[in-house]
């Protein structure tokens, strides 16, 4: 479904990493802060430009040249829920939606609405939402476009543990059920397991490692690897 290098200077090193998924697949980016893993869902994203390489997203080309940000086919999820505080929940959720089928899509905002938990605060404004609520927001307007892949940046920092179980199974549950495919990022890797049962180890912006989860836990490649590892 993707394929894709991404070459892109920085003024420490060059990140170079390349990646393949297949549909309904998930793949985390793991590694130290500043290993250039958010620079890679950056230019997956549009928001940066590689210098060099190719992204391919099923038989759409997304570089190069640089397909715009809003003609990408993806959904990007960070640490900050980027939420419109004029706007209701609703019309947050609702934002970009557009097209036929208007029946078909008001039936599937709702059916967003009831799992994820937002009937109470619906028509609230977003200014008014808790953090943990606001992340649940963010989430259903990702997913309300139905993305075929989801980028997702340390989106549950800051929130309770309880709250990022939920929001995960939430993430998962929805994967299942639309198929789309994942890649993510996150500081921890008892997170990162959750959602993904492999990951690429990023150091200097190279891949020093890939593989299932047991296989870095049995065997990292690096004593940096080794001591992200190490339990807290």
């Amino acid at each position: 479904m993707l394929e894709a290098r991404i070459i892109k200077k920085r003024r420490e090193y060059t990140v170079d990493v390349s990646l393949r998924l297949a549909r309904g697949e998930a793949l985390g980016l793991f590694g130290a802060s500043g290993t250039g893993k958010s620079t890679v869902l950056s230019c997956l994203a549009g928001i940066e430009a590689p210098d060099d390489g190719y992204i391919k997203l099923g038989e759409l080309q997304l570089f190069p040249p640089s397909l715009p940000l809003h003609h990408r086919p993806l959904g990007y999820l960070t640490q900050d829920p980027n939420l419109f505080p004029h706007l209701t929940v609703k019309e947050n959720v609702c934002f970009g939606l557009s097209g036929p089928g208007g029946s078909e899509q008001t039936g599937w905002v709702e059916r967003l609405r009831d799992r994820l938990g937002l009937t109470q605060f619906w028509n609230a404004s977003a200014a008014r939402v808790s953090g943990g609520q606001a992340r649940r927001v963010a989430l259903a307007r990702m997913l309300v476009r139905r993305p075929p892949l989801i980028l997702l940046d340390e989106p549950f920092a800051g929130l309770d543990r309880q709250i990022v179980r939920e929001l995960i199974g939430d993430l998962l549950a929805w994967s299942r059920d639309l198929g789309f495919s994942i890649i993510a990022i996150d500081h921890q890797a008892d997170i990162l397991e959750r959602i993904c049962p492999r990951a690429l180890v990023l150091e200097k912006g190279r891949v020093v490692q890939e593989g299932a989860w047991e296989e870095l836990h049995g065997s990292p490649a690096t004593p940096l690897l080794k001591s992200l590892l190490e339990p807290v």
